[in-house]
């Protein structure tokens, strides 16, 4: 290794790997993307708002950047974005009381799990802001919350949900228990609507939007911006993010992989990019990248399947075994109009919201026509990852053979071969 080469690499920013806390990325001068610039546009928006992005695709990040903001935090913004769009407008910094609840970390398929949760989050705003005895219930504790911390700043309070879906998705295979956290979440959330003259924000963000959770059954003020084209690129990365701020890492992965640069970027685009979250950007040649692969592959310096190793969920499998869903679909091409596709009823027998808002397909067309939309697999990483997620269960292949076999599934659907990969699959043999 060269010396030049050293130096380059002891020049380059540090690079975010599974950091979610915007003060650290700040503070200890990791790379941060500014999307300061949309997250001014909301704040200064009025309303509750809900973001749809599937997993590990920055959403922790994001919540953790609107908490510092509202809880007036101006120097970390020093140099973004927002601070110039704040001094041109002539606002102000002003703090706010801010009410984070984070649902990640826990698995909620035990009994108790999420009164368990919510009762130690309500503990901590309740050590500042104080509490009725006369409360007992979550959603009476959290109502008198917001009151309170009103009454005692002058302020209207800043409502922050992290990935508020967990505790549905993690009961997928168990009904009755995801209907009493769903009755539950009715309850909690519906304290908003009651509170609203004391609220000044609501941010709630998740891989799927569920029906009959109050936030979307009985809030008229909601807006959920999880398909509006101006907000698209609010968590994952750009192609223009990409060659503006990732062209060292784009030299180094070249040198270490004996590639060109051209090379670098072709393969990155094969293997992370794809994602469409909207009908306008959907037929446009660059799609959004998958933030948690991409800073992996420039941190290990080469290509791998990050995101679909991290942690992939079992309860895709389930849903697919337990509808029946026909595969042949998924590779060929689904339709769907948007309404099946923006919000998911559990009684519903149409899996593929599901695997929509969890990543496994993106938007790939869009017929304006009749309203429909086309689904497919954004890229390679994940196209390969659902293979390897489906083939155990479907077929009689063991765990420990599948990655051979997997090149026999793929070669049938890259010639488009697709009644020879269903026949593979349902018979559990290679031939």
């Amino acid at each position: 290794m060269n010396l030049c080469y050293i130096l380059n690499m002891q020049e380059l920013k540090k690079l975010p790997v599974g950091i979610q806390s915007f003060e650290r990325i700040i503070n200890n001068n990791f790379i941060y993307i500014d999307k300061t610039d949309l997250i001014y546009d909301i704040v200064h928006s009025s309303g509750v708002f809900f973001l749809s992005r599937p997993r590990r695709f920055g959403k922790s990040l994001l919540v953790s950047t609107l908490k510092s903001y509202f809880e007036g935090s101006k120097d970390l913004f020093k140099g973004l974005a927002i601070e110039k769009l704040e001094e041109k407008n002539h606002n102000d910094w002003k703090q706010f009381p801010v009410f984070n609840f984070n649902f990640t970390g826990v698995d909620y398929s035990q009994e108790n799990a999420l009164n368990d949760i919510l009762d130690r989050e309500l503990k901590q705003i309740e050590e500042i802001y104080g509490r009725d005895k006369n409360d007992v219930s979550e959603s009476d504790r959290f109502y008198s919350a917001i009151k309170r911390a009103h009454e005692k700043t002058g302020k209207g309070v800043v409502i922050l949900v992290d990935e508020y879906d967990k505790p549905l998705l993690d009961t997928m295979d168990n009904p009755s228990l995801q209907a009493k956290n769903r009755n539950i979440f009715k309850g909690f959330w519906g304290v908003l609507k009651a509170t609203d003259q004391w609220t000044r924000f609501a941010f709630f963000t998740g891989v799927t939007k569920f029906a009959k959770v109050s936030i979307f059954s009985d809030l008229n003020q909601l807006r959920d911006i999880s398909m509006v084209p101006k907000y698209e690129s609010l968590c994952g990365i750009t192609q223009k993010e990409i060659e503006s701020i990732f062209t060292p890492y784009i030299k180094n992965l070249a040198k270490d992989t004996n590639m060109t640069e051209k090379e670098v970027f072709a393969k990155l685009k094969v293997m992370y990019d794809g994602y469409h979250f909207c009908e306008e950007s959907c037929n446009s040649e660059y799609g959004i990248y998958n933030p948690f692969s991409i800073l992996n592959a420039f941190a290990d310096s080469k290509f791998q399947s990050y995101w679909i190793n991290s942690g992939t969920s079992k309860f895709l499998v389930d849903i697919l075994e337990e509808t029946e869903y026909d595969l042949r679909d998924l590779f060929q091409g689904v339709e769907m109009d948007e309404s099946t596709l923006t919000q998911y009823r559990t009684d519903s027998n149409n899996p593929i919201h599901v695997i929509y808002q969890s990543g496994y397909l993106t938007i790939k067309d869009f017929d304006k026509n009749i309203g429909l939309y086309t689904l497919g697999f954004p890229n390679e990483e994940v196209k390969n990852g659902f293979l390897s997620l489906i083939i155990p269960y479907y077929t009689g292949i063991k765990e420990t053979e599948k990655g051979f076999y997997i090149g026999k599934f793929y070669k049938d659907l890259q010639s488009g071969n697709v009644q020879s990969f269903m026949e593979r699959l349902q018979s559990g043999k290679i031939q």
